[in-house]
């Protein structure tokens, strides 16, 4: 897949640092030492947020993408948003004992521990394209725990999308070494 944006053409590059230039750092968030990166910014701004949404989801327009999957929580927001552009489905991959009914699930590290997510056994049916979204690909363990789960239901990833990436800590490695490829929008 191409990718939409053509980060060489000065306007597209000045807009996305512009964008860059909104999100907020908090230091030692959630534990020292950690520098967390605020998205919330550039949720306040409707021409910021709708930038995003068009820069990601334009890259879909025309591919038949069926569902796409957001992980828990700021990755909701992003996906809700994408799918509604792209005339896709919605699935929602969350923490363990949120979802009503039969779930799969699958268990990932943490730079500070291990947790699990979870999606509908029903989510996603076998072939379906798939678009996985969150916002922030640090280490990539919550992204490829939440690829498992696409593949245990048979789904068909398009594309791994995040609206940033902290380039510094290596997850695009963790998913590419996969065979799927990776879209952030935003690096730091």
């Amino acid at each position: 897949m191409e990718n939409y944006i053509n980060e060489t053409d000065l306007n597209v590059h000045k807009e996305i640092q512009e964008l860059k230039s909104l999100i907020r750092d908090i230091p030692d968030f959630p534990k020292p030492g950690i520098i967390f990166k605020d998205i919330t910014p550039l949720l306040h701004k409707p021409w910021a947020f709708q930038k995003i949404i068009d820069y990601i989801g334009n890259r879909y327009i025309g591919l038949g993408v069926d569902i796409v999957a957001g992980i828990e929580s700021r990755g909701f927001i992003l996906a809700s948003a994408l799918a509604y552009k792209i005339g896709a489905g919605l699935a929602i991959i969350r923490k363990p004992g949120k979802l009503p009914y039969k779930t799969i699930s699958a268990t990932y590290t943490l730079e500070y521990g291990e947790d699990k997510i979870e999606v509908h056994e029903d989510a996603i049916q076998k072939g379906m394209k798939v678009v996985l979204i969150d916002d922030v690909l640090a280490t990539g363990g919550t992204m490829s725990a939440a690829i498992d789960l696409v593949e245990k239901l048979g789904g068909n990833i398009v594309s791994v999308d995040f609206l940033l990436e902290l380039t510094f800590l290596n997850g695009r490695k963790k998913i590419t070494d996969r065979g799927y490829p990776v879209f952030s929008l935003i690096k730091f």
